[in-house]
């Protein structure tokens, strides 16, 4: 199991940003705090302010290659989500471990949330959220064989 950057082709797409290979070459790549840890902190890429009551898209110029029983959970940190009411969209990204094979080449999308009652700054380089990387099973009679390409709600209901 690894964690990599998406080509910078697929980070320029969605980052729409005159800084963006700028952006690109200084992401760092998640990992964790202590050895103790559950969670791999990822990274802003980029500076933003989100105003209060007001979401943004974070693109974060990673994908995760993972075992076939394994998906990474996607929660905010922590401190984050306490001291600022911040967090992310879906209230829990799922990253499956087929994603990282879709044509956006798996890149972790985050879409966050400032509930919290002032603006929240986040600086380039700030730890922002962190991925759990989680075991999964499935039942003795499952015989799904379906196949995604794509991310939020691709493999089924409304697509993003």
């Amino acid at each position: 199991m690894t964690f990599s950057k998406v080509p910078f082709k697929e980070y320029a797409l969605v980052r729409a940003s005159t800084n963006a290979k700028a952006e690109y070459d200084s992401i760092q790549l998640p990992k964790r705090s202590t050895s103790g840890s559950a969670g791999y902190d990822f990274y802003m890429p980029f500076s933003a302010v989100i105003p209060y009551k007001q979401e943004l898209m974070i693109p974060t110029g990673v994908r995760v290659l993972l075992d076939k029983d394994k998906f990474l959970m996607c929660v905010p940190r922590s401190g984050l989500g306490v001291k600022y009411k911040f967090r992310l969209k879906n209230t829990c990204g799922i990253i499956d471990h087929d994603y990282a094979f879709s044509e956006n080449w798996g890149h972790i999308m985050a879409f966050v949330c400032n509930e919290g009652s002032n603006d929240l700054e986040l600086k380039a380089g700030d730890r922002f959220m962190q991925g759990i990387i989680m075991q999964y099973f499935v039942t003795d009679d499952d015989t799904t064989n379906g196949t995604r390409n794509g991310g939020f709600g691709s493999t089924g209901g409304h697509s993003l």
